[in-house]
């Protein structure tokens, strides 16, 4: 953790609205004149997209049908937590990008699916962003969490998150409903023993909760729409959160527990913005301070 140099991080797994969560940060940054470094989470997998292919077949063939890209042998977790400690210290760190498709890749001159080369962390920038899988990860061999100056956790119920997961897949990336459900199945040991312990060390939770029938999210035909959700919020550190002032502004919001606020999912963003702009500058004061 650093006063002249924060870390923020947003975590979750796949399908799970990372990418929403991030572009509210976004927006904060943009209003606010923030000068952010943003690291995807992709770009420390160690493997692109046909070593993958290859690494898998191999874990396959060895007896290992779990690896994945919840795998801490499929990540750099020890050079994650680098790049958060020297960014922590100096400002600086390794950095690349994953390029998921044709557009992105198009001005690197490179193949989707592959890293660009690691570079330095863009000079004079006010705070590290990081989105993915792995923010709040801890292994033998790499402490991710204990940089993060504000860790933010978005998990949506289980049944929810595969549906979301389903629909993303098959839509954007052309799979079939068993590709995926192959995927759930090959991810879960290392969900449960990886991704699911990081939500006990995130600072807040977003956890959105359909009020609709999910108990088959494999034969859902649409993903419930943010109406038809509640967003459960839960806060690690409660002191200092202004509760009243939030349930004000969120109508029909209300308190679960001393820690934990309800707010309708359509007023999601709203609440992000409400609860995070104020935290982040407060992490903008205390690196004038210092």
């Amino acid at each position: 953790m650093s006063a002249k140099h924060p870390i923020v991080v947003v975590t979750g797994s796949s399908g799970a609205g990372t990418s929403s969560v991030t572009r509210t940060f976004q927006h904060i940054f943009r209003r606010e004149g923030i000068n952010a470094a943003i690291v995807e989470g992709d770009s420390f997998h160690r493997y692109d997209r046909e070593q993958m292919k290859v690494a898998t077949a191999g874990a396959d063939k060895e007896g290992n049908h779990h690896f994945c890209h919840f795998s801490p042998e499929a990540n750099l977790l020890e050079e994650l937590e680098t790049l958060f400690r020297e960014y922590g210290e100096i400002g600086r760190g390794k950095v690349r990008k994953y390029l998921h498709d044709p557009q992105e890749a198009k001005p690197y001159g490179q193949q989707p699916g592959t890293f660009t080369p690691w570079d330095d962390v863009a000079p004079a920038s006010d705070l590290l962003f990081y989105e993915g899988l792995h923010g709040a990860a801890v292994t033998a061999k790499a402490d991710v969490a204990k940089h993060a100056d504000l860790l933010v956790g978005v998990v949506p119920i289980i049944n929810l998150e595969w549906i979301q997961k389903l629909h993303r897949d098959k839509t954007a990336r052309g799979y079939t409903s068993e590709d995926v459900v192959d995927t759930v199945l090959r991810r879960m040991p290392d969900y449960v023993n990886y991704i699911c312990p990081q939500f006990s060390r995130t600072h807040v939770n977003f956890q959105r909760v359909p009020t609709v029938d999910t108990s088959n999210p494999f034969i859902a035909l649409d993903i419930p729409s943010a109406d038809e959700s509640y967003v459960v919020i839960r806060f690690a550190r409660p002191k200092g959160i202004d509760f009243p002032y939030l349930l004000s502004m969120l109508h029909d919001s209300f308190m679960s527990r001393p820690n934990i606020i309800v707010v309708p999912g359509g007023k999601m963003e709203l609440a992000m913005q409400l609860i995070f702009t104020p935290l982040i500058l407060r992490l903008m004061a205390a690196r004038r301070q210092a």
